[in-house]
């Protein structure tokens, strides 16, 4: 018997990895997972990606989350936005200036995934208001955490619930299903000052005591389809 976890409250695309996103009515979800969700990024003359951290992969450049971005219909070129919120109207040239980097720009996704892991993320409000109990000093909201999809969950749900998906198949009647894997391992970008956010160091300290840094729940897509806010997700 299908097993009700909650309800989609938000849904959040980022178009160009490491800065905000946008917030979503509905999106179609595909094999890679939310149309045009990190389908760009900051490229460097090395071919590094901008992100939080340095990796094989990525390349620390701070600063890209106070910007935000958009996409264009039909998941045209992102629009990007300073840190005012003002559309800038020559992104590569901008980013130069911003990053003091003459060697970077957006580029679109090729050969080399733009995921930090996998490319769904999954958040319940209950983890969520969780963090917020834990951390009173911080300003909380589900923009420290990224996640594509937030859950409404019933009320006791107890927090890292998330934990108890892995394995199984979340699934929208008649629409998307995600196949859940495992959590996202966090690092210092949560606790980040971004528009609204402040510099929280605590958020990460608070939830590696708790759950080893480990927060939300990261999926596959086992079924493409329109997902949309105030659909109901049901553990198969």
């Amino acid at each position: 018997m299908a097993e009700l976890i909650g309800v989609v409250e938000a849904l959040w695309r980022y178009p160009v990895k490491s800065t905000g996103g946008e917030r979503l009515d509905a999106v179609e979800v595909d094999g890679r997972g939310l149309a045009g969700d990190r389908l760009y990024a900051v490229r460097d003359g090395d071919g590094k990606l901008g992100s939080g951290k340095n990796t094989r992969r990525f390349r620390r450049m701070d600063g890209l989350l106070r910007l935000s971005s958009r996409l264009g219909g039909r998941l045209g070129a992102p629009e990007l936005f300073d840190p005012l919120g003002t559309p800038v109207a020559d992104p590569d040239a901008f980013l130069r200036a911003y990053l003091q980097r003459p060697d970077v720009g957006l580029a679109r996704e090729d050969e080399v995934s733009h995921f930090d892991q996998l490319p769904v993320s999954v958040l319940s409000t209950a983890t969520l208001d969780w963090v917020r109990r834990a951390v009173p000093s911080a300003v909380v909201d589900e923009r420290r955490f990224r996640p594509n999809i937030l859950l409404r969950t019933p009320p006791g749900t107890p927090p890292f619930v998330e934990d108890e998906w892995f394995g199984r198949v979340g699934r929208v009647r008649g629409g998307v299903a995600l196949a859940f894997i495992r959590s996202s391992e966090r690092c210092a970008m949560t606790g980040t000052a971004q528009p609204g956010l402040p510099h929280a160091p605590e958020i990460l300290k608070a939830v590696a005591r708790a759950h080893d840094t480990r927060l939300d729940a990261l999926a596959e897509v086992a079924r493409p389809g329109r997902l949309r806010v105030g659909d109901a997700v049901a553990l198969a």
